[in-house]
């Protein structure tokens, strides 16, 4: 467990990190390097969860090897799947990453939603539903691994 008192935001107790595939932890369907390492940093710390509807197929290949549970979406409507799994967890004990309009739902959802523009862009619906945008997924999983640098960003 992760534990931050952010003063105006409040006390987080984070349990979980979920976080999308596509776009956000990797591009092209590639995990992005340094990915790799602080995940299994994160991992000693929190349970690690990658919702996605794998676009280029490579996510569970990619992903093999690593502490995190990997769920591919199926049917309609994963921007709703996404929301539940996140609420079934306990919503606010999760930091929920993203970059797709899909991932909107669990942002808002999530005690902080962090909003990742990396190689394959950001939505305009995540920006606004994030607590926290960063320009790629490194410096996102950087404010996990660095409590501090959340706390200065979401103090009021």
């Amino acid at each position: 467990m992760l534990e931050i008192d952010i003063p105006g935001f409040g006390n987080v107790k984070l349990k979980h990190l979920v976080s999308d595939y596509t776009g956000t932890l990797s591009v092209n369907g590639k995990l992005l390097p340094g990915v790799k390492e602080r995940l299994e940093k994160i991992s000693k710390i929190l349970t690690i969860h990658v919702l996605t509807s794998d676009t280029y197929g490579t996510a569970k290949a990619e992903l093999m090897g690593l502490p995190c549970k990997v769920h591919i979406l199926e049917g309609e409507y994963h921007d709703v799947q996404k929301e539940e799994y996140v609420g079934n967890l306990g919503a606010t004990s999760v930091v929920a990453f993203g970059n797709g309009n899909n991932d909107r739902k669990m942002l808002r959802a999530a005690r902080v939603g962090i909003a990742v523009t990396e190689g394959e862009g950001c939505a305009v619906d995540i920006l606004m539903a994030a607590d926290i945008h960063v320009p790629n997924v490194k410096a996102g999983l950087d404010l996990i691994l660095y409590p501090k640098r959340c706390k200065a960003t979401l103090r009021y």
